[in-house]
């Protein structure tokens, strides 16, 4: 019996002692990940109104102007028209787009 402990013993000391840490090492492929989507753009206008096609504009007197070039907009965009009637109800100061 205590050829067997001193047989176990020395297994496991020759066990312990030969043994190879294992090297860890941490490699990735190249190219194996793709790079992310980019996410579409965020829509800078996101607010309408009077107030910030002013600011916008550059120039806000040509508001006023009824033969101000196109690229300041139109009037239709910034007045508010009743359903029923058709007519201008109000003008919009200014609007938050969710």
């Amino acid at each position: 019996m205590k050829k067997l402990v001193v047989l176990g013993i020395l297994m496991t000391i020759a066990g312990v002692a030969l043994a190879q840490p294992q090297k860890k090492t941490f490699t990735a492929k190249a190219g194996g990940r793709r790079p992310a989507p980019t996410p579409p753009p965020i829509r800078k206008e996101n607010t309408e109104g009077v107030l910030p096609r002013a600011v916008r504009g550059g120039n806000p007197f040509q508001m006023l102007n009824p033969k101000a070039p196109p690229q300041y907009g139109k009037a239709e965009d910034s007045v508010v028209l009743d359903p029923d009637t058709g007519k201008w109800k109000g003008i919009k100061l200014f609007t938050i787009n969710f």
